[in-house]
């Protein structure tokens, strides 16, 4: 599933070339606005972090919601208290788009994750001038060498970046390239089950000056207060806060957990 994914997000980004160069694209990545401090933003805190995502569907799950307004959607987040905004923009299986970052970067301040397949330097540098602050890279996707140059050329552009991983050697390989955000992912991209235990179980393999960011399997506050109690310094919520009526006080529940 995962290299599908990340193969898919690759063919769709040669077809964008298509019309914008890559010349072009990094012309308007270097011409865009400088980029929000992602680090101060999601910084160890009293209380935990939230990055809010936006996404529509999901391999596991189909359909998850219909988001008509994603800055409506994303202004919501943030008035409940979210520290950084996630936006799918996955196209084939996640319904997303670069139009939406585009968007949401128009309607608020806090830093923005572009949250796809990144396999390739064009990608970044789209994520770049559509106004991110944040890029993903995942170590499943990627061999060390690619993972290394990446996230080295997201951070000369000025992006910080969210290396995710899915075990105690990706950790590893993530310290090993100095992440200074590292996520773990509760669910198995290659399989897409879930292990809630996982993050508690490599925490201490993340490097003191890194942040923890715990992903996935957050249904509730009691699942973010887990996951604050494993040591995360900030969690990333997707499905619960697109399928809430009330996706504002949804956010504000999750960000009073100490």
């Amino acid at each position: 599933m995962l290299e599908a994914l990340t193969a898919g997000a690759r063919e769709d980004a040669a077809t964008r070339r298509e019309t914008v160069s890559y010349a072009e694209i990094e012309r308007r990545a270097l011409k865009a606005p400088g980029t929000i401090d992602a680090f101060r933003a999601l910084a160890p805190a009293s209380h935990v972090r939230l990055i809010a995502e936006i996404k529509r569907a999901s391999p596991s799950k189909g359909e998850l919601a219909t988001i008509v307004d994603a800055p409506e959607l994303a202004a919501a987040y943030v008035d409940g208290g979210a520290d950084a905004i996630s936006i799918v923009t996955e196209e084939r299986r996640f319904g997303g788009s670069l139009r939406d970052l585009i968007e949401v970067r128009e309607r608020v301040d806090v830093p923005l994750l572009r949250k796809d397949f990144v396999s390739e330097e064009y990608q970044i540098l789209e994520a770049r001038a559509a106004g991110a602050d944040i890029v993903l890279l995942i170590v499943a996707a990627l061999n060390h060498l690619v993972l290394a140059r990446l996230h080295e050329f997201s951070r000369q552009l000025g992006l910080s970046v969210l290396v995710e991983t899915h075990s105690a050697d990706e950790v590893r390989m993530a310290a090993d390239v100095g992440a200074g955000l590292i996520g773990v992912n509760a669910r198995d991209l290659t399989t897409f089950e879930l292990d809630r235990t996982l993050f508690a179980s490599v925490r201490t393999l993340i490097p003191s000056g890194a942040i923890a960011v715990a992903e996935s399997a957050v249904n509730t506050v009691d699942d973010v207060r887990a996951y604050r109690d494993a040591g995360a310094d900030v969690v990333l919520v997707g499905e619960a806060l697109v399928t809430a009526e009330q996706p504002r006080a949804r956010v504000e529940e999750f960000r009073e957990v100490s």
